[in-house]
C-alpha cells in the first residue's frame, strides 16, 4: 500500500497533490523537502548482488536519481519503479555516462533477491540493460534506512495488510535527485515522470555538466514548482525571450535596409 499523503516542503500539504483530511495513522507519511541536505553516506546497505556497501559507494562524479520504495510491495512502488524507468530512457541520457541511479528499500525484510528481481525488470523497462553497473537496487537494516529517509525528507508509517498484518508501508510516490558530492537536489511528484523532468532535474543536480545549449534553455524557460513536484513554463521568461527575438530581428531588417540602400546602383 503507497499513499501520496503527509507533510510537504514546511506546510502541511502533500506532494504534488491537494491537502485533504487524512486517517490518523497515515499523517505520518509524505515528503518534507530538504534540499541540499547532505546524504547519510557512511550509511551501510546491501547491494542487489549481496555485497556490503556504503551509500557513499555510489555517489562520484555523476548525479543520483534516488527513490525509496519497497520490493516486495504489488501496488504502487512498481509504478513508481516503472515510472522513473521510462522517465529515464526518455531523456536520451546514457546511465553510467550521464547519471546513475539508487533505489533503496524502506523494508528491513527485503532481501537481495527481492532486490534483484526489481533491478532486472527496472533494466529492462528503462532500455539500458547493459547498465547494471550504474543502477543499484539496496537493502538495509533499519537504522540505514531511517537515516537515509530522514535526510531525504521520506516519511513512512507501517499501516496492515489484507492479514491485518503491519507488513505494508504508506508513503508518497516521488522520485528524487542528488548531486555527484551527496546533496539532495530536486523532487519530482506522482507516478510519471516525462523525459523532460527528469532531465532537466539531472542537468540540474550535475551543476550543469551534462547540459547542452537545449537543456540550457530549457531550464532558463521552466521552473521548477515545489507545489506540484514539476517542471512549468516560465511564462514571463517567454515572453521576454520572444520579445528579446522580435527586437533583434527588427534592428537587423533596419540594418539590412539601410546597408542596401547605401550600395552603389541601388535606386533611392
Amino acid at each position: 500500500m503507497v499513499c501520496g499523503t503527509g507533510a510537504y516542503a514546511q506546510q502541511a500539504k502533500p506532494l504534488g497533490a491537494k491537502a485533504q483530511e487524512l486517517p490518523e495513522y497515515l499523517k505520518g507519511a509524505g515528503i518534507v523537502e530538504r534540499l541540499n541536505q547532505p546524504l547519510p553516506l557512511d550509511a551501510a546497505f546491501v547491494d542487489d548482488a549481496g555485497r556490503q556497501v556504503t551509500l557513499g559507494t555510489y555517489f562520484h562524479q555523476r548525479p543520483i536519481a534516488l527513490a525509496l520504495v519497497y520490493f516486495k510491495c504489488k501496488m504502487m512502488c512498481p509504478q513508481v519503479m516503472h515510472g522513473l524507468a521510462v522517465g529515464l530512457k526518455d531523456t536520451g541520457l546514457t546511465a553510467g555516462k550521464e547519471f546513475d541511479v539508487v533505489i533503496a528499500s524502506i523494508d528491513p525484510t527485503d532481501t537481495p533477491e527481492d532486490a534483484a528481481a526489481a533491478k532486472k525488470t527496472f533494466l529492462s523497462q528503462m532500455g539500458q540493460p547493459g547498465a547494471g553497473d550504474s543502477v543499484h537496487f539496496l537493502t538495509g537494516q533499519a537504522a540505514s534506512i531511517a537515516a537515509l529517509s530522514g535526510a531525504t525528507g521520506f516519511n513512512y508509517v507501517p499501516v496492515p495488510g489484507p492479514d491485518g498484518k503491519m507488513d505494508q508501508f504508506a508513503h508518497s510516490s516521488v522520485v528524487m535527485f542528488a548531486t555527484p558530492e551527496g546533496k539532495m537536489s530536486q523532487y519530482l511528484a506522482g507516478i510519471d515522470y516525462s523525459g523532460r523532468d527528469v532531465r532537466l532535474a539531472l542537468v540540474d543536480a550535475s551543476h550543469m555538466k551534462i547540459a547542452t545549449a537545449k537543456d540550457l534553455f530549457l531550464m532558463y524557460c521552466c521552473n521548477y514548482q515545489p507545489s506540484s513536484g514539476t517542471y512549468t513554463v516560465a511564462v514571463l521568461r517567454l515572453l521576454g525571450l520572444s520579445g528579446m527575438v522580435t527586437l533583434a530581428g527588427i534592428g537587423l531588417g533596419f540594418y539590412f535596409l539601410k546597408r542596401s540602400k547605401s550600395l552603389p546602383g541601388t535606386p533611392v
